[in-house]
């Protein structure tokens, strides 16, 4: 057969069958055949944000394969392989859904009109017998750009509310704040290719494998090249278990380990005095703050043998460039700005922020964790990255929206505090946009009594979401690829996304739902927008002189250049994929260091809840689960959520492999099999959060929050597991008995370190 050239020069990889002549043959599959057009754009996912091709035909996404980006360089992770089979899938959303005959009733098909003109209604009442604060929105980071910043205006500006957060709220905002205050600049300084530069990576609380499959040839790159690793982390990940070093922390005690380090950083004349001098202030004061910090202390306090700390402390004090990647494992902590604030002293203290290589870096979560808090839908920012609170940044948004400066509403609720509001009464109706409360916030049954308050809940999904299931109005939204427009990945670097389907049935561009409501409520004259282009078009305008400056930024240099780092303040400029070379964000030009007293999590444990539970991914699923539970391989390798438990802690227990137990905290408890794994600490339980319902873990982890970002503190709480009964036998068709007990398990959990083997304490 003939190869379609035109296909074949933009990618696409057939199958050769050499024949006997020695000339290969063509082969396509079916498929392939049936290929029309390949629409570049980019996974839906997690933050790294791959690049990927989208096979359509008959305006169907049949396909996809991986596309040869900066980042990703052709590789895909599993939820990226099979991202494209939710947009056809038999669950969407497909036309608005009422409960028409109030509170309690089934939800109803209705038209577009009803319900806009129901939700309408009942706000304009609301607003207008309780104030314009009793109406919130509570949006999603999961979306464009052109959406976020919809939603952020549409609050401010069509509702005129002070009540609006998103979801990147439970993400990152710990390492958001602390870089903002450290460096001036809430963004990861360096692109991920850098990472094969570094002499020596410590990762800390972030299971990248897993979180983060395709970063992880960045990692081992360097490693190729002779860098060594460290990694710090209660459980020892496929990460960890490659790791020069590994540091297995109680959690909620990472300071400990984090001031010890910089302690014998200190002592071995390891730091760049030099550096710190001239482009840092506070290093002094941290010195001086760190002096008792010794590894001893922090070995009873963390778990971790002193001599251990002293090896990682002196591992990464050596090498030149060195990197600290972080993410969830630190961040979710009632102290996670300072956990992130102490990692940073460490990197400026060995003058490596600035280098290519080198420094601290933030591994963003949610496909747009980066770019949903910038545009302006977060309680204290505006578009930009500009502050609500600061006189000159409110004046110019104000004027750029075209409206008086007092009429644009102070911040408002973090998303962890709204749900107490709406609990209390005092937000009487939340519009709930591509986010799932059910499952991703901690003691849901208080979430759950705060989201039956609301009279409406309105929520804009494309699949019927645990929040959903509890919602007054459902609007069927869109799948990232069935409409255009920006994401900005964990680096940095803002990408197009691009249209390759049509919404099924009558489901709507997100943003378009947002600007027919405030043309209802007669504020249209403020989003005049035709398009993803119009919009993405007044975000330049918007961002421009801000933080996170987009003016230079246009799709077709980002075609051009595959993607642009911000800030990129001029049509000329190229973007910066590199920050801090010269100078930091701050007005003098430098870093901030600041002094981190050691905190332990808010709950401890005790006789009653003897264990630390903490939580977090598997590779398999993303987030709530509401997407990656419905596609069929991904949700047959990870069907339902385990607690991991140490072989020498289901021994005392009498707990057997896969046998289900009940795990419980001050909250209440959860029933889940135990897997018995020798890869966790003896003292620890681990449980994934992809599930909903009784399965959802956050049933019963902490509501505690950062005092500053209100971040909940996921990661650490107190519980006990308690055997239920002897587990069932299940015999798979080769014989293989489900129900074993691990054989042969050792019983310490042993770490190495100078051919010696020990316990950890």
């Amino acid at each position: 057969m003939s190869v379609n050239k035109d296909i074949f020069e933009i990618g696409r990889e057939p199958n050769y069958d050499f024949q006997s002549s020695g000339r290969p043959e063509v082969q396509w599959s079916e498929a392939d055949r049936l290929v029309e057009d390949l629409v570049p754009t980019h996974c839906c996912f997690c933050g790294v944000q791959c690049g990927m091709n989208l096979k359509v035909h008959n305006n169907k996404v049949i396909g996809v394969e991986a596309r040869n980006y900066p980042h990703n360089r052709g590789s895909l992770c599993p939820k990226g392989v099979v991202a494209y089979q939710q947009v056809d899938h038999p669950d969407r959303l497909r036309y608005p859904l009422m409960r028409k005959r109030g509170k309690g009733s089934p939800l109803e098909r209705v038209s577009w009109d009803e319900a806009l003109d129901y939700i309408v209604k009942r706000w304009q009442q609301i607003q207008q017998q309780y104030g314009r604060d009793a109406v919130s929105i509570y949006s999603g980071s999961s979306m464009t750009n052109e959406k976020c910043y919809v939603m952020g205006k549409f609050a401010r500006v069509g509702l005129r509310t002070r009540h609006v957060d998103y979801n990147g709220r439970l993400c990152m905002s710990s390492s958001a704040v602390a870089y903002s205050r450290a460096f001036g600049v809430d963004r990861a300084p360096l692109p991920l290719p850098d990472v094969e530069l570094a002499k020596c990576i410590m990762v800390f609380g972030s299971n990248v494998a897993e979180c983060f499959p395709v970063a992880m040839q960045w990692i081992w790159r360097a490693r190729d090249r002779g860098a060594s690793l460290i990694v710090v982390d209660p459980r020892e990940t496929p990460l960890a278990r490659s790791a020069d070093i590994w540091l297995p922390v109680k959690p909620g005690t990472d300071i400990a380990v984090t001031n010890a380090m910089l302690r014998q950083i200190i002592k071995d004349g390891m730091v760049d005095e030099a550096y710190v001098q001239a482009r840092t202030n506070g290093w002094e004061e941290v010195k001086a703050s760190v002096e008792t910090c010794t590894p001893e202390w922090a070995e009873q306090l963390s778990g971790i043998p002193a001599e251990r700390i002293v090896a990682a402390a002196r591992l990464y004090g050596r090498a030149d460039p060195s990197l600290i990647m972080h993410a969830r494992g630190i961040e979710h902590s009632s102290h996670g700005v300072d956990t992130c604030l102490s990692l940073v002293n460490m990197a400026l203290a060995r003058g490596q922020l600035g280098k290519p290589g080198g420094g601290s870096m933030m591994i963003t979560g949610q496909g747009n964790g980066q770019g949903g808090r910038e545009m302006g839908q977060k309680a204290n920012q505006l578009p930009g990255y500009r502050h609500i609170d600061v006189p000159e940044e409110r004046q110019y948004i104000a004027d750029f929206w075209g409206i008086p400066e007092e009429e644009l509403p102070w911040e408002g609720a973090a998303a962890t505090e709204m749900v107490h509001l709406m609990a209390a009464g005092e937000i009487k109706s939340c519009m709930v946009v591509c986010s799932n409360l059910m499952v991703s916030l901690p003691d849901n049954h208080v979430v759950q009594q705060a989201l039956t308050n609301l009279d409406p809940l309105i929520v804009v999904d494309f699949f019927m979401s645990e929040t959903a299931e509890l919602a007054d109005v459902v609007l069927p939204g869109t799948v990232w690829c069935e409409d255009e427009g920006t994401t900005t990945n964990l680096e940095g670097r803002v990408i197009k996304i691009n249209k390759a389907a049509d919404p099924p049935g009558e489901a709507r561009h997100d943003w378009k739902i947002a600007v027919e409501l405030a043309k209802r409520l007669g504020r249209g004259k403020f989003f005049l927008y035709t398009s993803a282009y119009d919009i993405f078009e007044e975000i330049r305008q918007a961002s421009k002189g801000g933080m996170s400056d987009y003016y230079g930024i246009t799709w077709q240099k980002i075609e051009d250049q595959q993607g642009v780092f911000w800030p990129c303040p001029s049509l000329d400029h190229p973007g910066t994929p590199r920050l801090f070379a010269e100078r930091f964000g701050h007005k003098d030009g430098k870093a901030k260091m600041f002094v981190i007293p050691y905190q332990p999590a808010v709950e401890e444990p005790g006789p009653e809840f003897p264990f630390r539970l903490t939580t977090g991914r598997v590779v398999y699923h993303y987030l709530s689960g509401n997407q990656t539970r419905r596609l069929g391989f991904l949700n047959a390798q990870a069907p339902e959520p385990w607690v991991e438990i140490h072989p020498q802690a289901a021994e005392r227990l009498g707990i057997a492999n896969e046998e289900v137990v009940r795990v419980t905290s001050p909250r209440g408890s959860i029933e889940l099999k135990a897997l018995v794994v020798p890869t966790i600490r003896p003292d620890t339980l681990f449980v994934p959060y992809h599930w909903g319902h009784r399965a959802a873990i956050n049933q019963i982890t902490s509501p505690a929050v950062e005092p500053n970002v209100k971040i909940p503190e996921y990661k650490a709480c107190a519980a006990r597991v308690d055997k239920l009964s002897a587990p069932e036998v299940e015999v798979r068709a080769d014989g293989f008995k489900m129900n074993r007990t691990p054989q042969d398990t050792p019983k310490m959990f042993p770490y190495t370190i100078g051919g010696d083997q020990r316990s950890i304490r």
